[in-house]
């Protein structure tokens, strides 16, 4: 199976099956296991992946260069601001050309809903080879699958049954995309969680990612629901993950959405908030986490908090990705 994910877009953990998924985590682990044996799996010698960024980045730009080297390629950082793309360039012109320089297209565009997950499909349309999803608006599928890896490694493969608490916390430095969250509830669901989505009435996701995680959490046998009280989603929840996010309508006007987010920031993920979830549950983050607002340091700082293994996981699934596609 693993020659038929070769050449394969990489833009929503939905379009790949279960399987193809497992794939992915298990070839994720081996490399995983390489560089910690610092044994070389220079599976991608001479090749070349372009990077498009529409946003800023410290993980992701980093994790997909230091991957790409490690498999023995090259990766291009390309600011989106100092490429023709800013002087209307079209995503034909853009995947046609640069899938015929290299072997993987990577696209960041996550700030604006409606734009960036249809800008990667339509690359991904002109190129003939894979185009990755780095974050868009609807789905952040590298950073979800780092995590899935992550939960697994605590709690092992089977996780029926248990809980994760995803929920919107306060932030004031900037409306924050939504793609995370979404990302969540979409491939969680399908790997046996029981998913509790807590927010602000103001706060809602979008209706696709909704939608397909109510159908997902029925098609596995687990529980989707959604409540407006964080402190319910937290009660017996084995993983907690609260993260600020925007309000889809007002991303066009952030300052309202940010003056809206202050009647919330009681939002917070802190030691009281801990305690209602499960003895030995663990806090997790994408990062970075505004402090002091989203959670504070005594839980991200706290021996509950694997938000550094997490973050370290991003780049074994970002190489175990690229190596089985390009």
């Amino acid at each position: 199976m693993t020659e038929q994910l070769r050449g394969r877009d990489f833009i929503a953990t939905q379009d790949w099956g279960n399987d193809e998924i497992e794939i992915a985590l298990e070839t994720a682990r081996e490399l995983k296991e390489k560089f910690r044996h610092g044994e070389s799996h220079r599976l991608l010698p001479d090749k070349t992946l372009f990077m498009f960024f529409f946003d800023k980045s410290t993980r992701t730009r980093n994790s997909f260069e230091a991957a790409m080297t490690q498999l023995g390629g090259h990766a291009h950082f390309i600011s989106s601001e100092t490429s023709q793309i800013s002087h209307g360039e079209s995503p034909k012109d853009t995947g046609i050309i640069l899938s015929s320089y290299g072997h993987g297209i990577a696209i960041r565009h996550d700030l604006v809903p409606g734009e960036g997950n249809t800008f990667m499909r339509e690359v991904a349309k002109w190129s003939d080879k894979p185009v990755l999803n780095m974050q868009c608006d609807i789905d952040h599928p590298f950073q979800t699958l780092a995590d899935l890896m992550t939960m697994r490694e605590i709690f092992g493969n089977d996780l029926r049954g248990r809980k994760i608490a995803i929920s919107w916390a306060y932030a004031p430095s900037y409306a924050k995309p939504m793609s995370v969250p979404q990302g969540l509830i979409t491939l969680m669901t399908r790997f046996g969680l029981d998913v509790t989505l807590a927010h602000p009435p103001e706060y809602k996701l979008m209706d696709l990612p909704l939608h397909q995680a109510r159908e997902n959490a029925e098609k596995y046998g687990a529980r989707f629901e959604i409540v407006d009280d964080m402190d319910v989603a937290f009660e017996n929840a084995d993983v907690v993950y609260p993260k600020s996010w925007g309000i889809e309508s007002l991303f066009h006007n952030p300052e309202e959405a940010l003056e809206i987010s202050k009647k919330y920031q009681d939002w917070i993920c802190n030691e009281r908030r801990m305690s209602l979830a499960k003895k030995d549950a663990v806090y997790m983050h994408c990062l970075p986490a505004d402090r002091g607002h989203e959670v504070v340091d005594a839980v991200i700082d706290g021996p509950q908090s694997v938000v550094y293994p997490e973050a370290e996981n991003r780049l074994h699934t970002c190489k175990a990705m690229m190596a089985l596609t390009m």
